[in-house]
């Protein structure tokens, strides 16, 4: 056994549970509280598994559920960037990029580059695991926010091109999921809780 190897792990294992105090604008079911990063991630990956049968594509399902369960802990150190928010969409690269060399350095160089790796794929939406996991990425928060009634998209005044424009990316991982996202638009839209525009 590498003590020294072990004890960089456990390091990263005991800094990734910070993520369960990145809150999201996104709020749980029944508008009981924000959501947070790590629900979002272990959410995702649920979906991931419970829905790749939707995937435009063959893809490694461990593989891209890793790829949710990492995606956002680099908002340990950057923040949560809201969806709709151009100013913070502007420097969210750079912010992230930094987090990510500071928290995946944590562990033994190889799981570091492992992670990162993943990381990357995954903003890069190339790899069919990465754009299934980005459609779950967009699609989570969305039958969240359809769940509560559009009290977030309500709350931010956000209008329907800006939501179609952040789900559009789902149909590179899933024609079936994007169809049916854009019903879910449409409802609201019909509804008042996604502004017209």
């Amino acid at each position: 056994m590498n003590k020294e190897r072990f004890e960089k792990q456990l390091e990263f294992i005991l800094e990734a549970d910070k993520e369960k105090n990145i809150f999201r604008q996104t709020h749980l079911t029944g508008y009981i509280r924000s959501e947070n990063d790590a629900e979002h991630a272990w959410h995702m990956a649920m979906m991931i598994y419970l829905l790749r049968e939707y995937a435009n594509d063959d893809f490694d399902v461990a593989k891209a559920m890793m790829m949710a369960l990492i995606h956002d802990i680099v908002e340990i150190d950057a923040g949560d960037t809201y969806a709709y928010d151009t100013a913070a969409l502007e420097t969210q690269a750079e912010r992230e990029r930094l987090a990510a060399d500071r928290i995946f350095g944590l562990l033994p160089e190889d799981q570091c580059e492992e992670m990162k790796a993943l990381f990357y794929e995954f903003e890069a939406g190339e790899s069919p695991e990465a754009r299934f996991a980005k459609s779950m990425d967009n699609f989570q928060p969305l039958i969240l926010n359809d769940y509560n009634n559009g009290r977030d998209w309500r709350e931010h005044g956000v209008c329907k091109s800006q939501v179609v424009k952040r789900q559009n990316r789902s149909q590179k991982g899933s024609d079936f999921i994007w169809n049916y996202t854009k019903g879910i638009i449409d409802r609201n839209v019909e509804k008042g809780n996604i502004k017209e525009g």
